[in-house]
């Protein structure tokens, strides 16, 4: 019986795996695309959620609930964030058959209220048919100090970022693991793995001696670096040899035209990059060493894809800290060439300038979340020597996330559901000129839309909301009944370079046409590419955090999707018993020092700090605590009148103000992008300041921690889509 390893990476550009012509050194990869094949068109949805959505459902991303994000469900049928109940899944379906299931990894299905630790958990990984999980729920993580899941619980890490952990390193153990203990209990029995890692998605978090193997590998810049790429995939066969490749937009600078110290730190940023890249694709080499060990190697069908096309969403001149995205607070080249040293270690969350994105996806035309190729066309491998005898080819057929589960099922010999939108692609294995299994497809991103039908594709020129260069700079339309409709012949012209509109108006017509029929039946209207407009219709949680709550340290952290939200204004304060001596120690912490704010006790005087978006401010109590029982806190107060927030340390029933200091963002509506919780009595990870250490626990009593919003601060502001869309 066949064996199925599912490697899912995250924000992968078509041009990034060596492979596919990067030049970077990904062997892991390039071993399956030697031992097996490489598909050359290949399609996913643009976005995260819904590509593994349809990956898992073998159905359209709109006709499972998954239009965008799980994390922000809507009321309407396409965009529920929720894949229907009692639908198919691969995992499940495979786990009835009677393999094990096991999913490590990303998970990023689960509307936002549905990850605390009261769930539902129908939507977790084992309530989608798979029998084991270890991973991250959200759309990122922090690769050196996640939040994280074993099966229906949260965990922390197995060791600290002082300690050497990284989150890949640790998903590589844990599949490792899963498979070894179940083929020795059980030997022969087949298994079903899905490897979903953080990377290549922002932050870009690796050890600097990874990024330095790369040093002066991307000096030569964007448009140098790409168009080398492009001779290495016309050579390989991965791009036609005629393929003319799309030219750099006006929005993407020349390199030529940068300073020397915006191309050093953009060069950095490529090399850190890079190095995440190898360094994911060493832990993906041990996973296949550790089959091979077993002996199941060869009867395992492993598949590896992206999710999207390479992110933009650092925006033109990157980013240390992606958190500053969603504050929409820009960066200086000044700022950031200021820590190139630690560009990807423990101290910022990093993503490159958008003119890698653009080099990531060649030969195509622009990035994550819109339906050009750029966002869609994905890297696609496949090895299973026990089913296919052809090695080292390429496949130019038409595939898409909705044909994995057919293809894995085919292969299997599984029973395909009826319904599916999905086709196999096994019959192109062995045949190069075996027929796709489909000749048309539609495509929807926040109101970018495209169709491929028998050879053609139309494409709209729309430019969706959300990310603050790509409003400011992008040429295109803003308006979706004005968009503008491209015609393109692939074959002829396979990066869409050539907008045969004007010459064919009847195709165009016609794929405008089939486009409209496939979108009714997908549930794909109403169209919206206003983040805000999602708000407006947002499925608030069933049961939201209430405006006054209690917590107590018996209950361990707390997520902060059960908290109420503080960016109207909030009180937290801990119900404390001061010991003799003063007091020392963390009593309550969330987040770190990207986004956060702690309380602590130094030497009896307690201490707070705040970090929005990286900018840290802190402030200290000039008197100790009193001995016995007291309250303890900080306040969280909007400032209108400079736009940002105060931070007070209160002490004493109603909260005496014995310390206070200013910050100049405004208070935030979510801490991490990858999540945090709400830690009592201790912290954990990194610091949200470097005045106090995490391990320090608080060394006197700690009944509770209560957190007091001010009226209407549990709902989600605009900018909760934004954290959102960053996190994906």
């Amino acid at each position: 019986m066949t064996n199925v390893v599912v490697v899912l990476l995250d924000d992968l550009g078509f041009a990034q795996l060596g492979s596919y012509g990067s030049g970077i050194d990904t062997p892991a990869f390039d071993r399956l695309a030697d031992e097996g094949l490489r598909y050359s068109r290949f399609h996913v949805t643009a976005l995260c959620s819904p590509t593994r959505a349809a990956l898992l459902a073998g159905r359209n991303h709109h006709a499972v609930g998954m239009g965008f994000l799980a994390d922000l469900p809507t009321t309407h049928p396409g965009y529920t964030g929720r894949i229907p109940t009692g639908t198919p899944t691969l995992p499940g379906l495979l786990r009835d058959a009677g393999w094990s299931t096991m999913a490590v990894g990303k998970w990023h299905l689960l509307p936002r209220g549905e990850r605390t630790a009261a769930g539902p958990f129908d939507r977790w990984p084992l309530g989608l048919g798979f029998e084991r999980y270890y991973g991250f729920l959200r759309g990122d993580a922090n690769h050196w100090a996640p939040e994280l899941v074993r099966d229906n619980g949260y965990v922390d890490p197995p060791a600290g970022p002082d300690e050497g952990y990284h989150l890949t390193e640790d998903l590589a153990d844990e599949a490792i693991a899963m498979v070894t203990a179940q083929q020795e209990a059980a030997p022969g029995k087949p298994f079903c793995l899905w490897f979903a890692t953080g990377a290549m998605h922002a932050p870009h978090h690796v050890d600097r001696s990874w990024a330095d193997r790369y040093a002066g590998a991307f000096d030569q810049g964007w448009d140098a670096w790409r168009d080398g790429v492009i001779d290495r995939q016309r050579a390989s066969g991965v791009i036609p040899a005629h393929t003319e490749a799309s030219t750099r937009p006006p929005w993407v600078p020349a390199w030529d035209d940068l300073d020397d110290e915006q191309r050093r730190l953009f060069a950095r940023m490529m090399e850190t990059y890079a190095g995440f890249l190898g360094h994911t694709d060493a832990q993906v080499g041990r996973l296949l060493t550790a089959l091979e060990g077993l002996g199941v190697l060869d009867d395992t069908i492993v598949i590896a894809l992206s999710d999207n096309g390479a992110s933009a969403e650092g925006g033109a001149l990157g980013t240390s800290n992606e958190h500053r995205f969603s504050h929409r607070l820009p960066e200086t080249v000044p700022e950031m060439a200021a820590l190139t040293d630690d560009w990807g270690g423990h101290g910022g969350y990093p993503h490159y300038a958008w003119g890698w994105a653009w080099a990531g996806n060649a030969p195509f035309r622009l990035w994550k979340r819109y339906a050009w190729l750029g966002g869609t066309r994905v890297p696609f491998l496949v090895r299973w020597p026990a089913g296919i005898t052809s090695r080292g080819e390429v496949r130019h057929q038409f595939g898409h996330a909705v044909d994995v589960l057919p293809t894995v099922l085919d292969a299997c010999g599984v029973p395909v559901p009826e319904g599916l939108d999905g086709a196999s692609l096994r019959p192109t294995f062995d045949d190069p000129a075996a027929p796709a299994p489909r000749s048309t497809q539609y495509f929807e991103m926040l109101g970018s839309r495209s169709i491929v039908h028998d050879g053609w594709k139309a494409t709209t020129d729309h430019v969706s909301r959300g990310v603050a260069d790509e409003e400011e700079l992008l040429v295109g339309s803003r308006d979706l009944d004005e968009d503008h409709w491209s015609l393109f012949r692939l074959d002829d012209d396979p990066a869409e370079v050539h907008d045969l509109a004007d010459e064919h108006p009847g195709v165009l017509d016609d794929l405008v046409a089939r486009w409209e029929a496939e979108a009714h039946r997908n549930q794909v209207f109403p169209l919206a590419d206003d983040l805000v407009q999602r708000i407006a219709d947002l499925v608030p949680p069933e049961y939201p955090a209430p405006p006054h709550a209690t917590y107590v340290p018996a209950g361990g952290p707390v997520s902060d999707e059960a908290l109420p939200m503080v960016v109207g204004g909030a009180t937290v304060t801990a119900a404390v018993e001061v010991p003799a001596s003063g007091g020392a120690g963390v009593l309550f912490a969330i987040g770190d020092h990207t986004s956060g704010f702690a309380c602590w006790v130094d030497d009896g005087r307690p201490c707070a700090a705040l970090s929005i978006a990286g900018d840290v401010v802190e402030v200290a109590a000039a008197e100790p605590l009193s001995p016995g029982a007291t309250t303890v806190g900080i306040a969280l107060v909007p400032d209108p009148g400079t736009g940002g927030a105060r931070l007070d340390v209160v002490v004493d029933e109603p909260g005496r103000v014995v310390a206070s200091t200013a910050h100049p963002h405004p208070l935030p509506f979510t801490w991490q992008h990858g999540g945090a919780s709400l830690r009592l009595g201790h912290d954990r990870g990194f610091p949200v300041s470097a005045s106090y250490d995490p391990d320090a626990a608080w060394n006197g009593g700690l009944t509770a921690v209560v957190v007091d919003t001010s009226p209407g601060a549990t709902a989600p502001p605009a900018g909760f889509a934004e954290a959102a869309l960053s996190a994906d």
